[in-house]
This record gives C-alpha cells, sequence and structure tokens, in this order.
C-alpha cells in the first residue's frame, strides 16, 4: 500500500499529461487569436474614423470652394456694375470662404493621413511577435 492510501488525498501531479498539455495550447492558442482579432478590429475602427473625418473635411472644403468662386465671380460683376464698396464687401466675404475652405482642406489631409493605410500594424506586430515566440518554444 502506498503512502497516500490513508484516506488523504493523493500528491498533486508534477507533471501534466500530454493530453492536458495539448488541450492547454489549444484553448491558450484560441484565446490568443481571438484577442489578436479583437485588436486588429478596434484598430481598423479608428482609421477608418479618422479617415471618414478626413473625407468629411473635403467635402466640406469642396462645397464652400464653390460658394467662394460664385461670391468671387458675383463680385467682380457687381464691382463692375456697381460702386466699389459693395464689390469691396462681395470680395471679402468671397476670400474668406475661401481661406476657410483651404483650411478645412489641410486639417482634412492631415487626418486621411493618419488613417492611411487602413492596416492593422499595431495587431500586425503583435502576431509577428506571437509566432516567433512560439517557434522559439518550439525550439528543442
Amino acid at each position: 500500500m502506498s503512502d497516500w492510501d490513508d484516506g488523504h488525498t493523493p500528491p498533486p501531479n508534477p507533471k501534466p499529461s500530454i493530453g492536458k498539455l495539448v488541450e492547454q495550447m489549444s484553448e491558450q492558442a484560441t484565446r490568443l487569436v481571438r484577442t489578436e482579432i479583437a485588436l486588429a478590429k478596434k484598430e481598423l475602427t479608428t482609421k477608418a474614423a479618422r479617415s471618414g473625418i478626413g473625407i468629411g473635411m473635403f467635402v466640406v472644403a469642396g462645397v464652400l470652394s464653390l460658394y467662394g468662386l460664385g461670391f468671387a465671380l458675383h463680385s467682380a460683376m457687381v464691382g463692375l456694375a456697381h460702386a466699389v464698396p459693395l464689390w469691396l464687401a462681395a470680395l471679402i466675404v468671397g476670400v474668406a470662404l475661401f481661406l476657410i475652405a483651404g483650411l478645412l482642406a489641410f486639417v482634412g489631409s492631415k487626418q486621411l493621413k493618419k488613417g492611411m493605410p487602413p492596416t492593422p500594424d499595431t495587431a500586425i506586430a503583435g502576431i509577428k511577435e506571437d509566432v516567433a515566440t512560439v517557434k522559439e518554444g518550439l525550439r528543442p
């Protein structure tokens, strides 16, 4: 009879079986893949939002540019037909719209550059690191 056959629980097995190790590895690999996919989704969502903001600003800049062109053309017409103060007022409004459009285009391009290219760089780097760690662990 062994030492632990007196009604006590057996001592814990210090080394898990191969089957248990494979099961743990499978669970950990699944968890790792799910975590990496969640990270990639979050990163892509963030980049898409930044790109959307940049594109929206470009659209607004384009619309304001069209209004600016309209005011500039109207200013030329009014300036030729009427007194200078009305022409000057219309020209100031047109130039102001062009300045606003330029500012929006500049800010929009910066936002668009932050979101490009739309790849999950952090997630890709994490996956590469995980693969390298697994490869290193498999070496004898």
